[in-house]
C-alpha cells in the first residue's frame, strides 16, 4: 500500500484481510480469547495472537494501522485519548527522573500540565522556548542536554508552525527524542516523520474521527518506539476501546476530503475576516501575513493549510469576547475541534484556562482572541453566521 495516494489510502488502510473480507472491520467487544491448548495461549502471550483487550483487539489494531499507513510509520499505537497518547510518546523517549525536556512555549493548556504537574513531579524538568526561534531552541537543547524536544505542528491557539526537519536535526544532534503533536494538520496535511520526526501523535477525537463521536488518542512511531509505547498503553490501561476505535476507523475513511474542504472553508473566513475593520488580526497559515507564510507553503505542500482559524476582536474584553460568541447561531461553542461542524472557542475560559491573565498575555492570547474550527457548511453559510454576531456587536 506504500505505493497508494493518501486518499486511497484513507479508504483503504486497515481494513482485515481475511476472506471474504467483511466490507467493515468488525467490532470485536470480547474482553478475553480462548485457546485450545495451553501451548496455543503461551505462544499468544508470547505475540502470537489476540488473548486479552487490554493487550490487543483485532479492531483496535486495524485503526492502529490505518493510522500508522496515514503517516507512513513502522507502527502505531492507539490510547484511550489525546493525553494519555502524548503521555505514553513522552514515556516512550525514555524520560526518568533527572531528565529534562525542551517544549514550545505554545502548546495545549493541559499539555503544559502534564509536563509541570505530572512530569514535573516525578523529576522531569521541562524548558520552555520558543519553537519558531530555531536559535532559542539550538541553545535550549545544547544548554539543558534534553531527553526530548516536543513541539504542536501547528500551535494551539496562534497557529504557529513548526519547521520539524530543521527541529529534528537539532534534536538529533543533542541526541534527544523530536514528538510532534500533529493534531491539527492531520497526515492529511504533513507527515512529521517524513520530515525526521521521531513520534507524531494525534488526538485522534479531533480530525482523524471528524465526527465529535469518539474519543482516542495514538502514537505513530519508528520501530525502536513501539515497544515502549505498547508498554505505556498495556501497564497504564489507557488502552481504545473497540467501539471508539470502529467509528475512529470510519472517520479516517473520509480524512482526506474533509481536510480539503476545512481547509478551503478556513482560508474564505480567514480572508474574510482580514477585510473587516472590527477584526484586530486574523492567525491562519494560508495568509500571505502570516509571518511563516513561506514555512507554511513548503510543508503543506499545496494540500491545504487546515481548519483552523483565530484572530483578535477589535478592542475586545472578555465581555465582548462573549457576547460574539453567544450570538452565533450555526457555529457550537465547545472546547474541541476537527468535527464535520464549525465549532468556536475562547481560549481564556477553555484551553488556556489554568493560566494567569499576565501568562496568556505573554504568549500573545488575549481578551479578544477567538478560536475557530471551520467546518464543512457551506461557506456562505458560515461567513452568515460571523457577519450577524459581528454586525450585532456593532450595534450595542
Amino acid at each position: 500500500m506504500s505505493t497508494l495516494h493518501l486518499d486511497t489510502l484513507a479508504v483503504h488502510a486497515g481494513e482485515a484481510e481475511t476472506r471474504p473480507r467483511p466490507s467493515a472491520t468488525p467490532i470485536y467487544t470480547a474482553s478475553s480469547y480462548a485457546y485450545e491448548t495451553t501451548d496455543d495461549l503461551d505462544a499468544a502471550f508470547r505475540g502470537a495472537g489476540a488473548f486479552y483487550s487490554r493487550n490487543g483487539n483485532p479492531t483496535t489494531e486495524a485503526f492502529e494501522n490505518a493510522c500508522a499507513a496515514l503517516e507512513g510509520a513502522d507502527g502505531a499505537v492507539a490510547f484511550g485519548s489525546g493525553m494519555a497518547a502524548l503521555h505514553g510518546a513522552l514515556f516512550a523517549a525514555g524520560l526518568k527522573a533527572g531528565d529534562s525536556i525542551v517544549a514550545a512555549r505554545d502548546l495545549y493548556g493541559v499539555t503544559v500540565r502534564l509536563l509541570n504537574e505530572v512530569l514535573g513531579a516525578s523529576g522531569v524538568s521541562t524548558v520552555y522556548v520558543d519553537s519558531t526561534d530555531l536559535d532559542a531552541v539550538r541553545a535550549a537543547v545544547s544548554g539543558s542536554g534534553p531527553k526530548a524536544l516536543l513541539v504542536e505542528s501547528v500551535s494551539n491557539p496562534l497557529l504557529k508552525l513548526a519547521n520539524v526537519a530543521a527541529l529534528a536535526e537539532i534534536a538529533h544532534a543533542a541526541g534527544a527524542t523530536l514528538i510532534v503533536d500533529n493534531t491539527f494538520a492531520s497526515p492529511a496535511l504533513l507527515q512529521p516523520l517524513a520530515l525526521g520526526a521521531d513520534m507524531a501523535m494525534h488526538s485522534a477525537t479531533k480530525y482523524l474521527g471528524g465526527h465529535g463521536d469518539a474519543l482516542g488518542g495514538v502514537v505513530c512511531a519508528g520501530a525502536p518506539f513501539l515497544k515502549p509505547l505498547k508498554t505505556a498503553s498495556v501497564v497504564v490501561g489507557a488502552v481504545l476501546a473497540p467501539f471508539e476505535a470502529a467509528f475512529l476507523l470510519r472517520g479516517i475513511k473520509t480524512l482526506a476530503l474533509r481536510m480539503e474542504r476545512h481547509s478551503s472553508n478556513a482560508l474564505a473566513v480567514a480572508q474574510w475576516l482580514q477585510s473587516r475593520a472590527d477584526i484586530a488580526r486574523v492567525y491562519y497559515p494560508g495568509l500571505a501575513s502570516h509571518p511563516q507564510a513561506t514555512l507554511a507553503a513548503s510543508l503543506f505542500g499545496g494540500r491545504g493549510f487546515g481548519g483552523m482559524v483565530s484572530f483578535d476582536l477589535a478592542r475586545a474584553d472578555r465581555a465582548t469576547a462573549s457576547r460574539f460568541i453567544d450570538g452565533l447561531k450555526l457555529a457550537l461553542p465547545g472546547p474541541t475541534l476537527g468535527d464535520v461542524e464549525t465549532l468556536v472557542m475562547y481560549p481564556a475560559i477553555a484551553s488556556h484556562r489554568s493560566f494567569t491573565a499576565e501568562q496568556r498575555a505573554e504568549l500573545g492570547i488575549g481578551d479578544g482572541l477567538i478560536r475557530l474550527s471551520v467546518g464543512i457548511e457551506h461557506p456562505a453559510d458560515i461567513l452568515a453566521d460571523l457577519e450577524g454576531s459581528l454586525n450585532a456587536l456593532a450595534h450595542r
